[in-house]
């Protein structure tokens, strides 16, 4: 006898993962902690944390939006505004930095010396340069946005019992003054680049994982009933600043997220992992979850991934957002690539970098 032979058959790639089928893949899950109904939740992340937000919202579970589209602004114009995205406006966070940067611009931790960007008579927001496609029409209502999201970002923190965060990049551009992060390089969504203001960076592991942890330990120190959901973006980076292949690039940077989030999820008992990157990135499903441009994720890649999730989490046997497993089974005929760029409506100011080209 020795310990393997006690193992289940989960822990042997022949019976877990080369003997079945992708879509027939169990135990790749378990919960470290129950998420009860009434527990608010609020998330955040790189694009692909848009869609557990979507499924989130329409499962029955208790998803907060604590900076909600004003009444009156038409359905189909409130994600170009950066409403009904995450919990709160912020669009888009690609980098454990710019998440502890939010939660510290939010509680007055930290004013960047680049608070806003000019265009003309346009205010734009150097850190949510998106949220308002044409920018403010003031510098006084640009701060009172400002303000108002503040406010909803402190709720964030303050009210809630589970963030679910998606790690996506560690690649980010830099202020050289004082190391403020914007969410893509200056010059592409607003804003001028200025070689002698901003730089390029590719955070370490030791870097990503120490705002990580800054980041839950201070908002465990406001609020220490708050969990926390860790998953990885198993979307490739778009493009590279780092001068490396873009494929070399996208290893490291999902290299580094992966692990940060394990060691987080290993250390502390509160903090749970979820594999929504393997289950579409590994290799064992052979790039079946993903649209012709081998990017993003299909509708279907999305159904398989929160398949997994509501399984372990479940509010009711009937769950909306579960799918049935035909749902997400590969069809006789693929989309032509190029039709569509983002799928599932999904806002990405990343995709801006394709420009490039």
């Amino acid at each position: 006898m020795h310990p393997y032979k006690a193992l289940p058959p989960s822990a042997f790639w022949k019976s877990a993962v080369s003997e079945r089928n992708y879509l027939d893949f169990s135990d790749i899950y378990r919960k470290k902690y129950d998420i009860r109904p009434g527990y608010r939740i609020v998330t955040a992340g790189s694009c692909f944390a848009q869609h557990i937000a979507k499924r989130l919202h329409s499962s029955g579970f208790n998803y907060r939006d604590y900076e909600p589209a004003p009444v009156g602004l038409p359905r189909h114009l409130r994600q170009t505004f950066g409403y009904e995205i995450y919990s709160a406006r912020y669009n888009n966070i690609y980098t454990a930095r710019q998440l502890l940067q939010t939660f510290q611009r939010a509680f007055g931790y930290f004013t960047p010396a680049e608070r806003m960007w000019r265009s003309g008579d346009r205010v734009f927001d150097p850190y949510r340069p998106t949220v308002e496609p044409n920018g403010f029409a003031s510098v006084e209502e640009f701060e009172a946005a400002q303000q108002s999201h503040f406010a909803a970002v402190r709720r964030v923190f303050l009210e809630s019992d589970l963030f679910i965060f998606t790690l996506g990049l560690t690649e980010a551009w830099l202020s050289k003054i004082d190391g403020a992060v914007f969410p893509v390089c200056p010059g592409t969504a607003a804003g001028e680049f200025d070689p002698a203001l901003h730089k390029f960076h590719n955070f370490t592991f030791t870097e990503t994982m120490n705002d990580m942890q800054e980041v839950i330990e201070a908002a465990r120190g406001i609020t220490p009933r708050l969990r926390f959901l860790l998953t990885v973006s198993p979307v490739p980076l778009t493009a590279t600043a780092s001068q490396n292949h873009v494929m070399v690039a996208t290893s490291y940077s999902k290299s580094v997220l992966r692990a940060v989030a394990g060691e987080l999820a290993a250390k502390y008992p509160f903090v749970d992992y979820f594999p929504s990157y393997e289950l579409v990135a590994a290799h064992p499903v052979r790039a079946m979850l993903y649209d012709p441009n081998l990017r993003t994720v299909t509708g279907r890649g999305v159904d398989l991934v929160m398949r997994h999730f509501f399984s372990e989490h479940s509010l009711a046997d009937d769950v909306k957002a579960i799918a049935p497993a035909e749902a997400v089974a590969p069809s006789e005929k693929e989309p032509e690539a190029g039709t569509k760029e983002e799928s599932g409506d999904v806002v990405c100011e990343e995709i801006l970098l394709a420009e490039g080209r």
